[in-house]
């Protein structure tokens, strides 16, 4: 026992309270280390929970950048330590799962383009380019598939024909008008009567129905000529 009150512990005795002390140290700076290593987001009111590794896997993209802490983007997080990013958190996840693993996988329920969106905001330089092969590709099976040459008839007035012709849009195109005579009188005035012949290419799967454009135009002509033949 020391002179002064205090207790000498056996030398062996020192060195285990030492070890105990370094060991406790170690944990909690492991703890801390591992805490470190993961990110909270909160993407539109949605929790999302990665690594930093993770959102690295682009160098370059905002993800990066917002975990990393880079002073030239502002950031902001909520009460419970989560960074604010004011988007869809419905197209984040397939985000993410590409970051995580590398494969784009998109439920068919959600839009490639709604993606390809989101990705382009994050600054996702490779998925990016996956997802833009990934829609022209699409279109190219699309315009590559079966099609139809499709006719529509629309009945009009003469006061009513320029307009329609002018507000004509969608891939239609004009093909024929057949005067079809006088239909109905308004006050002292004739409104003459047209059918309008209108085409369109479309792909199969859109169900138009169709029929050939020489047999119909004829059977307007027909029609025509039988009325004229009456009024005269």
């Amino acid at each position: 026992m020391a002179s002064n009150g205090e207790i000498n512990l056996p030398s062996e005795t020192q060195n285990d309270v030492k070890m105990q002390e370094c060991t406790g140290n170690e944990l909690t700076n492991g703890f801390q280390n591992t805490l470190s290593k993961w990110v909270k987001l909160n993407v539109g009111g949605t929790y999302f929970l990665t690594t930093r590794t993770t959102l690295c896997r682009d160098p370059r993209s905002f993800l990066a950048r917002l975990c990393q802490e880079d002073p030239d983007l502002k950031s902001d997080k909520d009460e419970t330590g989560a960074y604010l990013i004011d988007r869809d958190p419905t197209y984040f996840g397939p985000i993410l799962n590409y970051l995580r693993h590398g494969k784009l996988v998109i439920n068919k329920d959600l839009a490639d383009e709604g993606v390809l969106e989101e990705a382009e905001f994050y600054s996702v330089t490779s998925l990016i380019k996956l997802l833009k092969q990934r829609i022209l590709d699409k279109e190219t099976r699309n315009s590559t598939g079966p099609r139809k040459h499709v006719y529509r008839v629309i009945q009009c007035q003469e006061e009513e024909l320029t307009q329609m012709l002018s507000t004509m849009s969608d891939g239609w195109r004009f093909e024929q008008l057949v005067n079809i005579g006088t239909q109905y009188i308004y006050g002292s005035e004739d409104q003459t009567e047209f059918m309008c012949v209108v085409s369109k290419d479309i792909s199969n799967s859109n169900g138009y129905s169709t029929f050939q454009q020489p047999e119909k135009t004829k059977c307007f002509e027909d029609r025509t000529t039988r009325m004229r033949d009456i009024r005269s």
